[in-house]
């Protein structure tokens, strides 16, 4: 469990040389984790991994693969590759959670659990947790939230969070406002990517002056007082 926030950056970028100068900025900046986001795995593969681990190896890195099926061999590549935490949809099967768990306590990883697209996202997150994931993701997704105007994973945050025992992160299209009052809810793990510092249409750094802006809000996270939900005893 975590006793402080922790600030995760998604590097939902199409080219490695530009995700590595976004991490740089990020690193330098006081951010905790950094994502191998899913356009930058489908563009560059396992090398994304790699690189990031190797140049990063004090910052745990998340694969965002979003896993639906090979649950044991997509979650050994990751952590082969210097993965500290894969992520599997809450959609796919149950046994395609379990053996992700099952990879992921061979190779001494963590699992991320997407409730994204589900039709009970609070029932999928508790389910989750009764297969083994170690931090369940509370997700609306990209095209859901340019089809159906005003959906927040900020919505449910708070029934998610009392749901389940285990971390929360939030994730979809949050303001940087709500962004850096998920420890308030109970959510201490914060993600920034789109639209925050990613360009969400051109897959691009969204502001010229990043060093500064992810300084800011990673110093507004850390003094927001981490609320510990009920359901964490």
């Amino acid at each position: 469990m975590f006793d402080s926030p922790i600030v995760q950056i998604s590097l939902d970028l199409t080219n490695l040389a530009e995700a590595i100068e976004m991490a740089e900025i990020a690193v330098a900046a006081g951010v905790d984790w950094l994502e191998a986001g899913t356009p930058l795995l489908l563009a560059e593969g396992l090398r994304a991994v790699e690189t990031l681990h190797v140049r990063f190896p004090d910052h745990p890195i998340v694969a965002d693969l979003k896993t639906m099926d090979g649950g044991y061999l997509e979650a050994e590549m990751m952590a082969k590759a210097g993965a500290s935490y894969v992520v599997v949809m809450g959609r796919a099967h149950e046994a395609t959670v379990r053996r992700v768990v099952d990879a992921a306590k061979k190779y001494d990883i963590g699992v991320m659990g997407d409730n994204l697209a589900a039709e009970d996202r609070i029932a999928n997150a508790v389910w989750l947790e009764s297969l083994g994931v170690d931090i369940v993701i509370h997700h609306i997704g990209y095209d859901e939230r340019r089809l159906v105007k005003g959906l927040s994973p900020m919505d449910e945050l708070d029934d998610v969070v009392e749901a389940v025992s285990v971390p929360v992160q939030a994730v979809g299209g949050l303001s940087i406002r709500q962004a850096i009052s998920c420890p308030a809810h109970g959510a201490p793990l914060v993600v920034l990517g789109a639209p925050l510092v990613i360009d969400a249409d051109d897959f691009k750094a969204a502001s010229t002056n990043l060093h500064g802006i992810l300084t800011e809000i990673c110093g507004e996270i850390r003094k927001t007082p981490l609320r510990r939900p009920r359901s964490w005893g």
